[in-house]
């Protein structure tokens, strides 16, 4: 489990595709981890399969590929790093799971006195799940619903996230990755036969 509160970016060294997936290394300065581990890639959960002082090594499977943005990622882009939440670590942001529910585009960014204001297209088959003031994860960040609409929604960006994350790369156009809220899904399961 990840709470969306990125730790560092890292960049991707290498992306090489492969029969089922794609193997992508990332340079990154993160002390400890070890074969096996959860890491969540701009919001994506995946499994540390090598590392060594400077970067670590991932496969996406297919199914990842065709799910999140990470079908679009190169050598030199930029990507935001969590690693899983240990049993007795702080609990900040929101539950996230890293499992990638659907992409959007960003659709436009404005800086408003400090803060900035982005403004993401909502698909349809999560619009649902999204609610003003609730939880949405983008691209991994933990972030709230400042305003609602029927197919987008936008988010306050305070400075430290702008300046963390990935946010600060981002134009118009570009894609990212969406985690709604879990439990709004585990109560949408909850109470389909009293609907």
């Amino acid at each position: 489990m990840f709470t969306g509160i990125v730790e560092t970016t890292g960049e991707v060294r290498d992306v090489i595709d492969e029969d089922g997936g794609r193997r992508v290394r990332i340079g990154a300065d993160l002390d400890g981890l070890a074969h096996g581990q959860s890491i969540a890639i701009d919001g994506t959960c995946l499994t540390v399969e090598d590392h060594d002082s400077g970067s670590f090594e991932l496969f996406c499977s297919t199914e990842t590929i065709e799910r999140t943005t990470l079908a679009t990622i190169g050598v030199g882009d930029v990507v935001n790093i969590e690693r899983a939440l240990p049993a007795d670590g702080r609990f900040d942001g929101h539950f996230v799971q890293g499992h990638v529910d659907a992409t959007a585009e960003l659709r436009g960014v404005e800086r408003i006195d400090d803060d900035w204001e982005f403004a993401f297209s909502l698909p349809e088959s999560v619009a649902r799940y999204v609610v003003e003031k609730g939880s949405i994860t983008v691209d991994g960040i933990s972030l709230t619903v400042a305003d609602l609409r029927p197919d987008s929604f936008t988010v306050a960006v305070i400075p430290a996230t702008y300046d963390l994350t990935t946010l600060s790369e981002k134009a118009p156009g570009d894609p990212v990755n969406l985690e709604v809220d879990v439990i709004a899904k585990y109560v949408e399961r909850l109470t389909e036969g009293y609907r």
